[in-house]
């Protein structure tokens, strides 16, 4: 019974949709239409009817004499055998009405149209005009000026619409996957929130990006607090805006002036004074969520104080041009006394996924918590980099592959710059709700010997020893690292670097103080809301390396980028104490800086032309000794150098700022050799810059 009820079941159904599928009309069917889907058999039959018209009509001669412009209007139908019979004619002329019955007479035999799977009658009525005109034709034309007319009409409305598109700007980067221009003083604003007890953020992989701090600070509510009332263009402009900006649901972007103008007084220098005239234009934004761009030119001439310039001449490329000026680049004689030095940076910053960003770009990167890093620092030149930065569960994963140049006269190539990469690893791991430890690795070779870039040190997970040994120990030179930050608690955190070129255990038991030991490390700590003040952030740091750190036997092997190191901006074969303070209210700041450092340097003097280590540009197998090194070794000097600036933010969206600020240095060498002197500096400045990178003034 239960089979009988199912096969039941089947039946019906089979006979609805039988019946659904035939409870439909089609349209007469040519030959040439049989293949047309049907919903397009009535077009298809349309347009043969149409053509065969066009095809066989003639206009009788008489209407042709008299020029006769009009229609003939038949009714016909297909009957149920596919043939084709007329039933009404309408014209002005007999002449036209018969032509039209003889045309209809030869049609062929077709399918007949069909209703509910059965065959049927099918009446039509068509104009056929006069003079003839391929009506099929006309009718595709139509349709194709209704859609062109479509298109024009959309395509005009183009340039309104896109007006209209655009909204009231709200700033997208706060959400974005733009860098926060790093400058230690600025990212003082948000260092605290970062490293609350119980974050899991990595601090140490910089610059940040927005999308990654915006988590913890609240970007928008701070510029709404420092926004100013104004009613005008230009006051608005001047203190609140950027000076272009639009924005629509897929793009945004901005342009803004970049000035860094500054006037001042150097105390021990002949030409006391001093001053900077950069120019230049900012350019950023996005494409859609995913996508950022950025892009800044400067223009500028400049002197400063006289250990600057000297320091600056010190770095000077093979060639004729006299400087690189720190942290910048190569320099030309501008006048007799100053330098012209351009300087352009951009990057675009890509999201595929939650997990990862990818940044390609011409600029600087920095590891660490600290004011200095050991590991990687922006004290160099911009260079080419390619960034991959992978985020997920408590580990933040930091690869960087750099393109530097060695531009010393004993490298140079056929009047070229040499060529040479670094390839880093850095892993930071949130192992509890306040402690961090990162584990940092670096390799560095050159474009000697058409060995290029080296697609071995592409894979973005092995470690780069392995490499170094299958590649050969001389192709590259490796370093290792490690970092570790405590959050003690809300207000207070502790952290250190450690990094190591080489290492001999046995050397260090003995007690010998082998030149082998090349390493350095860093402590830290900081404290913010010091004693209580709301935005005061005190810092203390202390930092030590070991002669012939970051150098190497082979000339080119050495970690630096331009004639300045990748890492501390003293090289090596150095200790130093440093102590910072800084405060922020509403749109006044302050910061002070104390540096409290001994170095050891070569003496170079035609009598002793040892390396002693400070200078990473040396070969290491220039040393004097291979035990007893120690920091400081070489001509002993005394560094002290104190920095105190105060100053106003003028605009929070374009970060410009007037300040002033005095620095006061002191070298004191234990020797006296023509390029390592005694002095005795105080340099006095006042200028107004777009803040967007870190100067350092104080080797």
């Amino acid at each position: 019974m239960k089979q009988f009820i199912v096969l039941l079941l089947l039946l019906v159904q089979y006979n609805v949709y039988s019946q659904n599928a035939l409870l439909s009309e089609k349209a007469p069917v040519f030959p040439n239409c049989e293949s047309v889907a049907i919903d397009s058999l009535q077009a298809c039959f349309d347009k043969h009817v149409k053509d065969i018209i066009y095809n066989n009509f003639k206009v009788p001669e008489r209407v042709s004499k008299e020029s006769y412009k009009g229609e003939v209007v038949v009714i016909f139908e297909v009957d149920t055998t596919g043939r084709f019979r007329v039933i009404y004619t309408d014209a002005l002329y007999n002449e036209l009405k018969e032509e039209a019955k003889r045309v209809f007479s030869e049609f062929p035999k077709i399918k007949p149209a069909t209703y509910n799977g059965r065959t049927t009658f099918k009446q039509y009525s068509i104009p056929i005009k006069i003079p003839l005109v391929n009506q099929s034709v006309v009718s595709q034309d139509l349709a194709k000026e209704k859609e062109i007319s479509k298109l024009e009409e959309a395509a005009k409305k183009e340039f309104d619409d896109i007006d209209k598109g655009l909204k009231a700007f709200k700033s997208k980067a706060f959400k974005s996957q733009l860098n926060i221009q790093f400058t230690h003083s600025d990212y003082a604003r948000f260092d605290r929130q970062m490293n609350l007890i119980g974050t899991n953020s990595h601090t140490a992989s910089k610059p940040f990006v927005y999308e990654e701090v915006s988590k913890y600070y609240d970007f928008e509510g701070e510029q709404e607090q420092l926004k100013k009332e104004t009613e005008t263009w230009g006051g608005k402009k001047l203190w609140n805006e950027h000076l272009v900006q639009l924005q629509s649901e897929d793009y945004w972007f901005t342009v803004d002036p970049i000035l860094d103008l500054q006037v001042g007084k150097d105390t021990d220098a002949e030409f006391s004074s001093t001053y900077n005239n950069t120019r230049g234009l900012l350019v950023q934004g996005g494409l859609g969520s995913k996508l950022n761009f950025y892009a800044s030119v400067f223009e500028s001439q400049g002197r400063f104080a006289d250990y600057v310039n000297r320091y600056a001449e010190s770095l000077k490329a093979f060639g004729p041009d006299p400087a690189i000026i720190p942290g910048r680049g190569i320099a030309k004689r501008f006048k007799s006394d100053s330098y012209d030095y351009p300087v352009a940076e951009a990057y675009l910053s890509y999201t595929p996924s939650k997990f990862i960003n990818i940044q390609f770009g011409h600029g600087k990167n920095f590891i660490g918590d600290g004011y200095r890093s050991l590991l990687v620092s922006d004290v160099a030149s911009p260079y080419p980099f390619l960034k991959l930065n992978t985020k997920f569960w408590k580990i933040k994963y930091t690869n960087t592959w750099m393109w530097l140049k060695d531009v010393r006269p004993e490298v140079e190539q056929d009047k070229a710059f040499l060529t040479k990469y670094i390839a880093n690893h850095y892993l930071s791991w949130n192992v509890s709700k306040r402690l961090n430890i990162g584990l940092f690795e670096s390799v560095l070779w050159t474009n000697s010997n058409g060995r290029g870039f080296d697609v071995n040190y592409l894979n973005p997970i092995i470690f780069y020893r392995a490499i170094e040994f299958e590649t050969g120990q001389g192709a590259g030179n490796a370093l290792m690292g490690a970092s570790a930050k405590y959050k003690w608690n809300n207000n207070v955190n502790i952290y250190s670097q450690f990094i190591l070129d080489e290492f001999s255990l046995g050397d260090v038991k003995g007690g010998e103080k082998s030149w082998k030991n090349k390493f350095g490390y860093q402590l830290g700590v900081k404290y913010y809301n010091a004693f209580k003040v709301d935005n005061l952030l005190l810092q203390f740091e202390y930092n030590r390396v070991r002669p012939y750190t970051y150098s190497h036997n082979t000339i080119v092997l050495n970690y630096a980028n331009n004639n300045q190191p990748m890492a501390h901006l003293w090289g090596a074969n150095f200790s130093e104490a440093i102590i910072i303070g800084r405060y922020r209210y509403k749109r006044w700041f302050g910061d002070a800086k104390l540096i409290f450092g001994t170095r050891g340097l070569d003496f170079n003097n035609g009598v002793d032309n040892f390396s002693y280590g400070a200078d990473i540009y040396r070969d290491y197998n220039d040393r004097p000794f291979d035990t007893g090194v120690e920091v400081g070794q070489g001509i002993k000097t005394k560094i002290f150098n104190g920095n105190l600036q105060a100053g106003y933010l003028i605009n929070p969206a374009t970060n410009l700022k007037v300040f002033t600020d005095i620095t006061v240095r002191n070298f004191n060498p234990d020797a006296i050799t023509t390029s390592t002197f005694k002095n005795n500096t105080v340099w006095f400045n006042f200028g107004i810059r777009t803040d967007l990178f870190n100067w350092y003034f104080d080797n």
